[in-house]
């Protein structure tokens, strides 16, 4: 009897022990949660961990952001996170000025339905040496944070219902179309650069808006290849004629037509493609591309390209959203003269927002006279530039090249802020293509 109760004491004390270990193991692997961030009104990956990240208009594949108020549409919106465990996101949406700036509304004022909701659609990557979890969301879904308002938005996705621990925002449009917009390209009026830059010519039709004021209560914003280092902002019409504004001034809207994008294929980690020079892995997988050249004495030549989108495929596997692996790829770029003082050069894309930051910079190597740099991407097709600053302002296609025959894509924004509003509203849209290109992204 002694025995047994000795038996059994021990046993107690055993499970005891092993509940308290089991305990501070949990302890020890708890997550630790995204840092508190400072709000930008940007496209903007907050953490190194948030990787390919795409939004889009649900009915096209990496098309504009942009709804119509009421129309029933949805965006669609899917990012990595290679912290690869589960996470609680929540996400909610800022109505904005035209300028990308709060318009300090309430949001009971632009939100019909639940103004802040949770991502519940993930899952872990499958088959890749990079781990990850792979999140989607689609709004807005009925009865939840519909747009009351046309104008700006943002989209802000956070941790654990706290806004402060950011983990990226992206910007989109909601339109009520009460205005058309008609677009016309042609050559520059600047006979110097009639072979390099295409200028615009804007013919905006009011309808039934009625202004008070036309050169005042009209702002267009038009962005090339939907680049905010690549924009102009027009607050006066050069003509106000009966039921129309005319913009027309020689001196605006007369872009740099730049060259088509620089295109890398990596839906295949198996069958690689021509664009690679070495590929190798250990924890991950490591791949050089072909050097790239500086173009900025080169004709022009035509090439089939998306207008710096990309587009996340997998040849290898079925599933390319959690079976797509990733590569640290190098880009080598060789110019044709050593770089000027204080010259940084970066790669850049849609694929991250054009931005010019250390996640994106090259170093040049004065003995091979070629800049380098590398980014960490999924499987797919990108389409990339290289964008150049010196002294901190971007040479704008320093070494691309200046053609008049480049396709691009144009977007007009038509703003309309109503006597007596605290807001501006998105009330025209229009859109050209400067080419008959042709899509590259199956």
């Amino acid at each position: 009897m002694r025995f047994s109760l000795g038996l059994f004491f021990m046993l107690v004390v055993f499970n005891a022990t092993q509940v308290s270990a089991q305990k501070k193991e949990k302890k020890r692997v708890r997550m630790e949660r995204s840092p508190e961030q400072d709000l930008r009104y940007e496209d903007v990956n907050y953490l190194p961990v948030i990787k390919s990240v795409q939004f889009y208009h649900a009915k096209e594949e990496q098309s504009l952001p942009l709804m119509t108020l009421g129309g029933g549409d949805q965006f669609f919106l899917s990012f990595d996170d290679l912290r690869a465990d589960n996470r609680t996101y929540y996400y909610t949406i800022e109505h904005c000025t035209s300028d990308w700036r709060s318009s300090n509304l309430s949001t009971i004022e632009y939100i019909d339905g639940l103004t802040e909701d949770r991502l519940y659609d993930y899952k872990s990557s499958v088959n890749t040496l990079q781990a990850y979890t792979h999140y989607e969301l689609r709004f807005p879904n009925e009865g939840s944070m519909m747009p009351k308002l046309p104008g700006n938005y943002l989209l802000k996705v956070y941790e654990d219902a706290d806004k402060a621990r950011l983990i990226l925002t992206r910007r989109f449009y909601v339109l009520r179309q009460d205005v058309s917009v008609g677009i016309k390209t042609l050559p520059s009026f600047n006979v110097i650069k009639r072979k390099e830059n295409q200028k615009l010519n804007l013919e905006i039709n009011l309808g039934n808006i009625q202004l008070n004021n036309p050169y005042q209560d009209i702002k267009l914003v038009v962005k090339q290849n939907r680049r905010d280092d690549v924009q102009e902002v027009l607050t006066k019409p050069m003509f106000v004629r009966d039921g129309q504004l005319i913009y027309n001034n020689n001196a605006t809207l007369d872009f740099d037509g730049g060259n088509e994008f620089r295109n890398l294929d990596l839906r295949s980690f198996r069958l690689l493609s021509g664009q690679i020079s070495a590929s190798s892995k250990d924890s991950i997988r490591r791949m050089s591309v072909m050097l790239d050249h500086d173009l900025s004495q080169e004709s022009y030549s035509f090439s089939y390209d998306e207008d710096g989108k990309f587009f996340l495929r997998n040849s290898d596997f079925e599933n390319s959203d959690f079976e797509g692996d990733y590569a640290a790829v190098t880009f080598t770029l060789k110019t044709s003269s050593p770089p000027a003082a204080n010259e940084k050069i970066y790669i850049a894309g849609l694929f991250n927002n054009f931005a010019t930051d250390g996640t994106n910079e090259m170093k040049y190597d004065p003995d091979q006279k070629q800049w380098q740099g590398e980014l960490l991407l999924k499987q797919g097709l990108y389409h990339y530039t290289y964008i150049s600053k010196i002294n901190g302002k971007e040479q704008l296609n320093r070494y691309d090249g200046h053609h008049f025959e480049t396709g691009n894509t144009y977007d007009v924004f038509v703003y309309y802020r109503k006597p007596a509003t605290r807001w501006e509203e998105l009330i025209g849209f229009g859109t050209v293509n400067t080419s008959s290109k042709g899509p590259i992204r199956d």
